[in-house]
């Protein structure tokens, strides 16, 4: 017999969305805390970092500025491409 699917409401999924956001913890470890599937959890996660302009893994603009101006110059390839015409 085949298990009945779980629903979940836009409130539970925003708070498991901000449990990893906010506090840092695995993914994995948040969902066993909360009872769900971690592959659930990681793709409310993504797609939240969509939404908030986040490619998974990805950098926004503050924390690759971050980055590119902690590595001496001529050094970086992000810094490579930050700068106009491609070429420092």
């Amino acid at each position: 017999m085949a298990e009945k699917r779980r629903r979940f409401d836009r409130e539970f999924r925003e708070g498991a969305v901000r449990i990893v956001r906010e506090t840092g913890k695995p993914i994995a470890q948040v969902a066993r805390d909360l009872g769900i599937n971690d592959g659930t959890l990681a793709n409310w996660v993504a797609q939240d970092r969509r939404a908030r302009g986040k490619a998974a893994g990805g950098l926004d603009e503050d924390e690759r500025a971050e980055l590119v101006s902690a590595v001496p110059v001529g050094r970086c390839p992000l810094a490579w491409e930050a700068h106009p015409g491609g070429v420092l």
